[in-house]
């Protein structure tokens, strides 16, 4: 039987909305501070096993950025379970954790211990993740001497050179020229394909989607609402934007 790597058990993440800051700071000391509820993922359960590749499709606020987060682990749900099992790379904010004071070369070992490596793990990758990046002699140059695109494409470089178990993409193979953006779609074709890496892609490109997945889940107003084969995710998804 295959492995599950990512379980969402009856997940339900809610948000206090508060009109201002002001209330938000005294709801700290005074729980009679009035808020609304903002259920951005509501009663959502799922399975992904090793190696499957799944396209979570849904408008802006459909709750696909929150699921991200909790399997992250930068939020946690408010009701529910969620288990992952596997080192995970995420290709979302691809700048998050530089340092723009050192160099490129030591932000690769900062992220990379960020990301649970060893030095000694890094230092084996260190090379390719240079390569690929394509920054040659800009890699001993702080980053704060780096375009957007530099940076982009340094942390993309990271995050797909790691030897990631679970690669969460979101909208994240736009980065650099039209050469960089098909060597990307390549090394995430190859990673998935080669080394069975779990793969969950977050885009509104359906294009994209049917590169990568056979699976899609489709998300409205919080709730799970269709998980299955990705050409028919792809027909209810579209129907949802015409709208």
């Amino acid at each position: 039987m295959e492995s599950i790597v990512v379980k969402f058990e009856h997940v339900t993440k809610i948000y206090k909305l508060f009109s201002n800051d002001k209330k938000r700071l005294l709801h700290t000391f005074f729980k009679k501070i009035k808020y609304k509820e903002k259920r951005a993922v509501d009663d959502v359960s799922f399975e992904i096993k090793r190696g499957e590749a799944v396209a979570l499709f849904g408008k802006n606020g459909a709750g696909k950025s929150t699921i991200l987060k909790m399997i992250t682990g930068v939020s946690f749900p408010t009701i529910g379970s969620i288990t992952v099992n596997g080192r995970v790379s995420a290709l979302l904010e691809l700048t998050s954790g530089f340092d723009p004071e050192f160099t490129g070369r030591e932000n690769i070992y900062l992220k990379g211990q960020i990301l649970g490596l060893k030095n000694n793990e890094i230092k084996e990758l260190e090379q390719n993740i240079i390569d690929f990046a394509e920054l040659a002699e800009y890699i001993d140059q702080p980053v704060r001497t780096y375009s957007s695109g530099m940076k982009a494409r340094l942390g993309f470089s990271i995050n797909v050179n790691i030897r990631p178990e679970i690669l969460i993409v979101d909208e994240a193979l736009s980065v650099g020229d039209e050469e960089f953006k098909n060597k990307c779609i390549k090394k995430v074709n190859e990673i998935i394909n080669k080394d069975n890496v779990t793969l969950l892609f977050v885009t509104h490109s359906t294009a994209m989607a049917r590169e990568f997945c056979k699976r899609g889940i489709l998300m409205q107003n919080g709730k799970k609402v269709y998980d299955g084969e990705i050409e028919e995710a792809i027909e209810k998804y579209s129907k949802t934007i015409k709208k």
